[in-house]
């Protein structure tokens, strides 16, 4: 019986975690990344920074929001099936609840230049914590010339030649293994 208030608590704080970061994080899966880092591996210490960098890179990968698919992972790898449909809850009710008022108030007001300056300032600030998480990420990563080119590639096709961002991404892996492979020390020797 402890047992399970224990896990309902849990639960529910991870509920309250994701509903926060979903309620005060505008710009998607990406702008969230500062704010899933300092909540759930600093402040709950439920992940390492390092599970965060692979949980983000899982969320990325496989189909849907990445900010609902890194919620249900964390909340799975915290609390199990009941911490994933909490956790993904959590992120998804601020934005459905924003976007359903916003519905009935923007047509009236969207015209208005005070509303078109703060569409602009949060464009602005969601460009900084994208930043802010490319940065993070990056810290993350190896440090070695094959994976800045591999970055830098990847980049490249993805920004400015309208390469799939899906087939790059599978590229970038397969890579990956193979450098991995063949490389001296590495994982599949």
């Amino acid at each position: 019986m402890c047992v399970e208030r224990e896990k309902l608590a849990l639960c529910g704080k991870l509920f309250w975690k994701f509903f926060k970061i979903g309620a005060f994080t505008f710009g998607g899966g990406y702008a969230m990344i500062p704010l899933i880092r300092r909540e759930i591996a600093q402040r709950e210490g439920w992940l390492e920074d390092r599970e965060i960098l692979d949980v983000l890179a899982v969320s990325e990968s496989t189909p849907g929001p990445m900010a609902v698919n890194t919620a249900t992972f964390v909340g799975y790898r915290v609390a199990g099936n009941l911490g994933a449909a909490l956790a993904t809850f959590g992120v998804v009710l601020p934005s459905f609840v924003i976007i359903y008022l916003l519905s009935f108030v923007l047509r009236q007001f969207q015209s208005l230049k005070a509303v078109e300056y703060a569409f602009w300032g949060v464009r602005v600030a969601v460009v900084s914590l994208v930043a802010s998480a490319f940065l993070s990420m990056l810290r993350q990563c190896p440090r070695n010339w094959p994976s800045y080119l591999l970055a830098a590639g990847a980049f490249l096709l993805v920004a400015f030649a309208g390469a799939n961002a899906i087939v790059v991404l599978i590229g970038c892996a397969l890579l990956g293994l193979a450098a991995t492979k063949f490389s001296v020390g590495g994982v599949g020797k």
